[in-house]
């Protein structure tokens, strides 16, 4: 597993305006990684990605099974900032009853059953903000870790624009979101890896 980050270029207006909904993101990540992109390919490996803020400066975070490409991952990005990490290492760090620090963040919506069969999904809402605590809470335990209610916090929730081109249209699409920071402890080491490298949910 590859860790990679790349300061985005966001004193550039031309750049900036390319990078207008989460989509044109998502196309950034997948370009990225130019031999997937290969017709004869019908396979895609999935990544994890998110925009985050360090130090002041904002930052593409990339988690992939292979190494992306430097010189397009840099294309929206401040040329010479690209960094991929060997992010195994890391994981073979961890231990059972380890605590650590964690940031997350989640797409906080949820399904409800569509009232004629329970089995089946139906509409799919948002997460009330009074139960978002909650919603972390009971994604943890069974994602390999534990939080303490008085030691995390809900640090932003966001509603991004998604848009999703079609040969004939496009569909636009608002994502709800939260942040959630904090301590955590492992409890099961196996499934926490799996978590780290897969992610919580289906939209990851």
């Amino acid at each position: 597993m590859y860790f990679s980050r790349v300061e985005i270029d966001r004193y550039n207006r031309k750049k900036l305006r390319e990078l207008n909904h989460l989509g044109a993101y998502h196309s950034w990540v997948e370009n990225s990684f130019p031999d997937e992109r290969n017709k004869e390919k019908k396979y895609r490996s999935r990544k994890l990605w998110r925009v985050d803020s360090v130090s002041n400066k904002l930052y593409l975070l990339i988690l992939s099974s292979t190494k992306p490409d430097k010189e397009k991952l840099e294309k929206y990005g401040v040329k010479g900032s690209a960094q991929i990490k060997d992010y195994d290492k890391f994981l073979n760090k961890l231990e059972e009853g380890m605590k650590a620090r964690f940031k997350i963040k989640l797409n906080t919506v949820k399904s409800y059953s569509n009232g004629r069969n329970n089995k089946k999904r139906g509409r799919v809402a948002p997460v009330a903000i009074n139960k978002l605590s909650e919603f972390f809470i009971d994604r943890t335990e069974k994602n390999g870790f534990k939080v303490n209610e008085n030691e995390f916090d809900i640090s932003q929730r966001t509603r991004e624009l998604f848009i999703k081109k079609n040969k004939n249209n496009k569909t636009k699409i608002n994502l709800v979101g939260a942040v959630f920071e904090g301590i955590l402890e492992i409890k099961d080491i196996d499934i926490f890896k799996k978590t780290l490298t897969r992610g919580i949910g289906k939209k990851k």
